[in-house]
């Protein structure tokens, strides 16, 4: 175990802001997650100080940058303009959500079984992936200030190699439906070595999104998600049905991404988050 004092953090909030589909709350001060192959769990202790159901040398090594620590999100969120009360509103709701540092694979296969789908079935169909192709994850033993997992068994989510050999069949019984082919053509672009991750996180944000968008099934919005969860492109801005609402709805069809350089994925997320769970404009 792991206690630490964190400022502007919230593993509840993180859970249900939508950036990822294997990390969910427990109870009011409990959240899980499977991420890079382990489990994890968070215990709120109050007064911002958690708990991590890991090592020290685990935290440092994988969940300080994976929660993205090193940002100071309270300076983002001043930011912005005081004059805009839906933003500056969102993110009084949203506080204590940061953006995570996922695995490239794992997002790139998530966010093309996104598509057209709930937050519910992506998970659903993410972990039966998992269950069908990945590795058992051996759940370390959990004393107070820690509580019971949501489950009995936990899988990673298979490697590029565990995943070649997944044929189309199985994925159709998982509920993938017509991204099958999509999902079957990212991990051929992985295993041939024309993606490769190292090589990626070299491209700039133009060149990172073209490779991205040339994938068979990968979209704009698919792309920028990408960008944002997986290689921390904190500029990009992708745009769904909600944050489309929010557009139309307070800024006049477009919202000014320019006037935010560097920090407006950040603020994407406070504004997913708030209309997601106030319905507000809906």
């Amino acid at each position: 175990m792991h206690k630490v004092h964190i400022d502007f953090f919230n593993p509840a909030k993180i859970a249900d802001s939508g950036q990822a589909f294997r990390i969910h709350p427990i109870d009011g001060t409990h959240t899980e997650l499977v991420a890079f192959g382990r489990y994890l769990q968070i215990a709120d202790l109050g007064d911002n100080e958690y708990a991590f159901s890991c090592t020290k040398a685990e935290f440092d090594d994988i969940w300080y940058d994976y929660f993205d620590l090193g940002t100071d999100y309270d300076e983002v969120v001043k930011k912005i303009h005081k004059d805009d009360e839906f933003l500056t509103e969102s993110a009084k709701f949203g506080h204590g959500i940061r953006i995570l540092k996922q695995d490239v694979f794992e997002t790139v296969i998530s966010y093309i079984i996104s598509q057209r789908r709930s937050i519910p079935s992506i998970t659903t169909c993410v972990d039966r992936l998992s269950e069908l192709s990945g590795a058992k994850i051996k759940v370390p033993k959990l004393e107070e200030p820690f509580v019971k997992p949501l489950k009995k068994e936990y899988y990673a989510f298979p490697t590029v190699e565990q995943a070649t050999v997944i044929k189309a069949d199985q994925l159709d019984g998982i509920g993938a439906g017509y991204r099958t082919a999509y999902i079957l053509s990212a991990v051929n672009d992985f295993k041939s070595g024309k993606l490769i991750d190292s090589e990626l996180n070299k491209l700039s944000d133009d060149e990172l999104y073209e490779a991205l968008i040339n994938m068979y099934g990968v979209g704009t919005k698919v792309a920028n998600c990408i960008m944002l969860f997986a290689f921390h492109r904190v500029g990009r801005f992708p745009v769904d049905v909600w944050i489309k609402r929010i557009e139309d709805t307070y800024y006049n069809g477009h919202f000014k991404t320019s006037e935010y350089p560097g920090i407006s994925g950040i603020l994407q997320q406070f504004m997913f988050y708030f209309i997601r769970k106030n319905q507000k404009g809906a």
